[in-house]
């Protein structure tokens, strides 16, 4: 039986409503790839007092990524902007205007164009609510909005693994390539090991050490054994990740740095074109895995 998915990408949308006696809760959510979990709310004014509820149901979802919340409300009476006179500073402004007008004889006169133009006469006030009603109709639509965004995030997260496990497969091969080139490269370093030491025998005097040097070199190019066993570890650590039930884009991260660190030294002590070509390859592929598992929780 084939096992489930369940990595989540870090990228996302969603949505939700709730009502309250005609009143229309509305809230969108989105998340972009981050290194750690940054939740950004931006509520109505005097809200406020609600931003903490608002980050601990978001934080009860996702454990990374950059998660903004936007939450707007529409309906009801008392859910309009209303425009506000200050009648006191709009008197005062008057009274001045006139004083003036007669001080220094000038002409013209002001207008309620005039006034209204002054932020000091004329404000907007955003609708007044008690925190504590809209607290259970808000959180509602914030969970259908954080439940939406979480099934996109494991949609994503499906894609994703699938690509990396057909990577992983492709990565298999070339090291498998490797692995079959290997003894035949170690035969051309045991060969050109046979003919150094033709070469020193030749001489009146054979320096032991020098000699004992130059075997232990050519034995540890030609041994790649033991990176390709950790680069097997790590792609069956890879595989093992795709289906744990909880973040584990770190953890992919490190298992593809270790295997890119074991193919270069697999590259620098193989000095072989046919190997160096699957080195190549196998660069290429772990840099796309990289770049595909930089979005995954």
């Amino acid at each position: 039986m084939k096992e489930k998915q369940t990595i989540q990408s870090m990228t996302g949308y969603g949505q939700g409503e709730s009502s309250m006696d005609g009143v229309r809760f509305a809230v969108e959510i989105r998340s972009v790839n981050h290194r750690y979990l940054e939740v950004m709310v931006r509520l109505p004014s005097g809200w406020t007092s609600l931003e903490e509820s608002v980050k601990k149901t978001v934080r009860s979802h996702f454990r990374r990524g950059r998660v903004d919340v936007f939450i707007t409300v529409e309906g009801g009476g008392n859910t309009r902007r209303r425009a506000v006179v200050d009648r006191e500073v709009a008197g005062s402004i008057v009274q001045a205007a006139q004083q003036l007008k007669k001080e220094y004889q000038l002409e013209g006169s002001i207008s309620i164009g005039d006034l209204l133009r002054l932020p000091e006469v004329l404000k907007v006030e955003d609708p007044k609510w008690d925190p504590e009603e809209i607290r259970d109709p808000l959180l509602r639509a914030l969970e259908q909005a954080c439940c939406s965004l979480k099934k996109m995030r494991l949609r994503e997260g499906e894609t994703l693994a699938a690509d990396l496990t057909r990577r992983a497969e492709s990565l298999s091969g070339y090291v498998e390539a490797i692995r079959e080139r290997a003894p035949l490269v170690a035969e051309t370093h045991r060969e050109k090991l046979r003919q150094r030491l033709e070469e020193f025998l030749e001489q009146t005097e054979v320096n032991e050490d020098r000699l004992l040097a130059e075997a232990a070199l050519f034995a540890e190019r030609a041994d790649i054994q033991e990176e390709l066993t950790r680069i097997d570890s790590h792609i069956g650590q890879l595989r093992e990740a795709l289906h744990q039930d909880e973040p584990v884009g770190r953890r992919l991260d490190f298992l593809l740095q270790e295997m890119n660190r074991e193919v270069n030294t697999i590259g620098s002590k193989a000095n072989d074109a046919t190997i160096t070509n699957r080195v190549v390859d196998c660069k290429s592929e772990l840099e796309k895995m990289r770049e595909q598992v930089q979005n995954i929780e």
